[in-house]
């Protein structure tokens, strides 16, 4: 697990609550921490559980794996997609209804995308080690022919 990047975390929260236009005070309640905490991990001083991070996402409306990201905890392999998802859920231009939507259809295109990458891996494979059961190899090919020319 990579080390939590408290600082970032920090700005990253003080700007999402901005965003939502909520006073520390009031995402500290929403989110059920304490006002001083709260303070203390915008500032950097303290390094959230996983599970606060949870609550902090909810009450801000946006992803939690976005702020496991911007804590260090998930991977950054991961980030392009909790981003993609990120930015859908935090459209105040679209209704719950459709952003579920919109994520299930994302969700349906990276599956399609990942299958056919698939397919063509395994197609690239058989083509390498041959056409399948009963083809003969590169080598089986030159062992012939020396064969046949001797």
């Amino acid at each position: 697990m990579a080390s939590l990047n408290v600082g970032n975390l920090g700005e990253y929260l003080r700007e999402q609550r901005r965003q939502a236009q909520l006073s520390l005070r009031q995402l500290a309640e929403a989110a059920g921490v304490s006002n001083p905490y709260l303070s203390q991990i915008e500032r950097g001083l303290r390094k959230p559980s996983a599970d606060i991070l949870q609550q902090l996402a909810k009450a801000l409306r946006i992803s939690a794996e976005t702020l496991y990201v911007q804590a260090g905890i998930l991977d950054e392999r991961d980030r392009d997609e909790v981003e993609t998802r990120a930015v859908i859920l935090a459209d105040p231009s679209v209704n719950e209804r459709q952003k579920q939507v919109l994520l299930q259809i994302y969700e349906s295109f990276r599956k399609e995308n990942a299958a056919e990458a698939a397919a063509v891996a395994e197609a690239e494979a058989e083509a390498i080690l041959g056409a399948g059961p009963g083809a003969e190899t590169a080598a089986d090919d030159v062992d012939a022919e020396t064969r046949n020319t001797n």
